[in-house]
């Protein structure tokens, strides 16, 4: 029988998951893939083979029984029947926020989990999700190990003013820092760079993640010594749902004057403002490229000129600059915001091809720009299962 690490992205309304087989030298090849959507209203499941073939589907009508753990249970079993020669021996998990504890992946236990659970406060979108499917396979499958893997972790090579705000030591102490996010993705594109550009890779680098979660990270020669993301996911650009930066006046302001509670400031804070904030139509960038009016035009503009604002931040922190990357949903397919963006740092040598991102790349340069720009394609996943094999292996 094949020998197998399973991947999971679990989310407040979906759970995503990849399974890969190790193959001869560990090499990880990737047999199937999928997501269960609409948890919590109408779930659906479809799974596809690594060519794209679809494997399965299903739908479920709305029951209080149909959760993450019914679902899970499901999961496990249609693989243990669809994929019956593959033995999975070991999962890996999307886990957004180690804080101060973890700066590499690691294995999980009721000590890690309880640890994990305290940082919920810090990723109220995304922690208690990443965490709910372990506690389930613990229970449904409690011999498979399984393998925490963070997007802080990345970052955990900032140092002096990039780790801390200017506040008393003794909140520092703590744990009232800046930690970063989007770090599997970054560690995978830092991985990949050379491939594209040994300049870039051995250089000065800042990668711009655009989805609906957003950030930006300066990279020099593959370390990630800044982000645009801090103390917590709603730091740094505007995303989806999410404000990004925000005066903390703007929240005195609301606690006292509007007489806002903790659960209305986090819920303004994380899912009612951003692009379907601003625009009062949509968080999805594809549906405001395509809206003319005044409010999606406001939207995009502001979430351009952000990026635009940062960028030329993290230019001065490297002392300069090699190579863009663009990656992520938004970053993958809109060429509109990649010109929009990279049209406005011809002063500093970036050269748009409008031909190339219209294809959206690789390589969006000229051939004499002296920035190179690129379009990356991220994968989280192969570097969560990369990690789990490490990991289980010692």
């Amino acid at each position: 029988m094949k020998k197998g690490i399973a991947v999971i992205n679990g989310g407040s309304s979906s759970i995503k998951f990849s399974l890969y087989e190790i193959g001869e030298n560990r090499h990880l090849e990737p047999c199937c893939h999928g997501q269960i959507e609409g948890i919590g209203v109408d779930p659906n499941f479809i799974a596809k083979a690594g060519d794209g073939k679809v494997m399965g589907k299903k739908r479920w009508k709305n029951h209080p029984d149909v959760n993450h753990r019914f679902l899970l249970s499901f999961l496990i079993e249609w693989t243990s029947e669809n994929l019956e020669d593959l033995q999975v021996t070991a999962v890996g998990h999307r886990v957004v926020h180690g804080g101060a504890h973890y700066s590499e992946p690691v294995r999980v236990d009721e000590r890690v989990l309880e640890r994990l659970g305290s940082l919920a406060p810090l990723a109220p979108l995304h922690q208690p999700h990443n965490l709910a499917p372990m506690g389930a396979i613990t229970d449904l499958a409690p011999d498979v190990p399984q393998v925490a893997c963070f997007d802080t972790a990345f970052h955990s090579t900032h140092t002096g003013p990039e780790r801390y705000f200017p506040l008393p030591r003794e909140l520092t102490a703590q744990g009232v820092r800046r930690y970063g996010f989007h770090g599997l993705s970054y560690e995978y594109i830092a991985g990949r760079l050379a491939e594209y550009d040994t300049k870039a890779a051995a250089g000065r680098t800042v990668v711009l993640h655009l989805g609906n979660g957003a950030s930006m990270c300066a990279l020099k020669a593959g370390k990630s010594i800044a982000s645009t993301m801090g103390f917590s996911a709603a730091d740094g650009l505007p995303m989806g749902t999410r404000t990004g930066a925000m005066d903390p006046g703007v929240l005195l302001y609301l606690m006292q004057e509007k007489k806002m509670g903790p659960r209305e400031i986090e819920n303004l804070l994380y899912r009612e403002s951003g692009l379907l904030g601003v625009s009062g139509i949509s968080s999805d960038m594809r549906v405001l490229l395509e809206n003319s009016s005044p409010e999606a035009l406001e939207a995009v503009e502001l979430f351009v000129y952000r990026i635009r604002k940062e960028l030329g931040g993290f230019a001065s922190v490297l002392e300069g600059l090699d190579a863009v990357v663009f990656t992520a949903g938004i970053g993958e397919n809109a060429p509109e915001i990649r010109r929009r963006v990279c049209e406005k740092y011809l002063w500093l040598g970036l050269e748009l091809d409008d031909k190339a991102n219209l294809k959206n790349g690789p390589r969006i340069s000229t051939p004499g720009s002296k920035v190179s720009a690129w379009v990356i394609p991220t994968d989280e996943e192969i570097m969560i299962a990369r990690h789990t094999l490490d990991l289980i292996n010692g």
